[in-house]
């Protein structure tokens, strides 16, 4: 169903699999993503409630896959949470300038990211 789900973009599939893993076990629906491109097709498609979104990604980073969701009708509304090693004070401006709803750095904390999770959906 539309708009119940958590997309989980990251190019590694480590870190993948870790933040999957820990949103399933809490109950979450998740659909996943490994590039900009891919994200933005599946956002359309699949209208998820959140997207956790690396910044360093092949294709389209996060930066620019936020900018295109958060300017586009259909998609503008999904929150957007940053999860990325991108740490810099500079990172986070750029994130948030771009229309992400959140900012966390890996390595992330589980209770802390799922607390922000939580707070989105």
């Amino acid at each position: 169903m539309p708009g119940d789900a958590i997309m989980v973009v990251d190019d590694s599939p480590t870190e993948q699999r870790l933040v999957v893993s820990l949103l399933q076990a809490k109950g979450y629906r998740v659909i996943t993503a490994v590039d900009g491109d891919d994200a933005i097709e599946k956002a359309t498609r699949e209208l998820p409630r959140l997207i956790l979104l690396d910044v360093v990604m092949p294709k389209k980073n996060g930066y620019q896959v936020c900018r295109h969701l958060k300017t586009t009708p259909e998609t503008q509304h999904i929150k957007v949470l940053m999860l990325t090693t991108k740490s810099q004070d500079a990172d986070k401006f750029w994130g948030m300038k771009q229309g992400a709803d959140g900012y966390l750095t890996k390595p992330f904390d589980n209770a802390e990211l799922l607390s922000s999770v939580a707070r989105f959906c």
